[in-house]
């Protein structure tokens, strides 16, 4: 799998995040009949790597790991089906065991010297978080020293601001909360997280 290349693609990835999911499959072929086939699972939920197992027999998805703080993280989310792994920040464990491995991995950074050491480190894209909270403009800042490098603006993003972002250079945006709230997720609210999903691809279609 070419992460930069169905980055670039889709321009999107969904963030889940929620204290618990009770129908995995459900929600990912929910995202994936949407249009938002890249999906990251976050292991700040529940039993993450488990519902990623179920969540990947979903035809179409791209599976990913989110908050991957530890080489084993990283393992135990390969082993459960990721495609990729993203951190939220630098982790060089994190980095080196998905180089061992072939996976692609995206390093979380803010400032510019953490930009150079996830490309350093063998980051795929650089994830720049908190996104919402620097400012599209950032992101050609950062491109000023770094062009060419493949950032993803994560954090605060919505169907209101994520265009600017693409706009001002980032290669994709993440959508979290707006599109698959806690609630939604824990209430298996499939009809309104389509919904939610549609607009949010059509608020980045540039």
């Amino acid at each position: 799998m070419d992460l930069l290349a169905e980055l670039s693609t889709r321009r999107a990835l969904c963030i889940i995040r929620a204290p618990e999911i009770p129908d995995p499959v459900g929600l990912a072929r929910t995202l994936v009949e949407a249009g938002f086939p890249i999906v990251e699972f976050a292991l700040t939920t529940p039993d993450a790597p488990r519902l990623m197992e179920q969540a990947s027999q979903v035809e179409g998805l791209i599976l990913g790991a989110g908050t991957v703080m530890s080489a084993q993280d990283a393992r135990d989310t390969i082993n459960a089906g990721a495609k990729f792994l993203l951190t939220p920040g630098i982790r060089p464990a994190v980095a080196e065991e998905a180089v061992r491995q072939g996976v692609p991995v995206v390093l979380g950074a803010m400032t510019p010297t953490e930009v150079f050491t996830a490309i350093e480190l063998g980051s795929t894209a650089v994830k720049v978080f908190p996104a919402a909270r620097m400012g599209p403009a950032y992101f050609g800042d950062l491109h000023g020293p770094y062009p060419g490098t493949p950032l993803v603006a994560t954090g605060g993003l919505n169907a209101e601001n994520a265009a600017s972002f693409l706009a001002a250079g980032a290669l994709a945006v993440t959508a979290g909360s707006g599109v698959v709230g806690p609630k939604l997720a824990a209430e298996s609210r499939f009809d309104e997280i389509s919904m939610r999903a549609k607009e949010f691809l059509d608020a980045i279609a540039l």
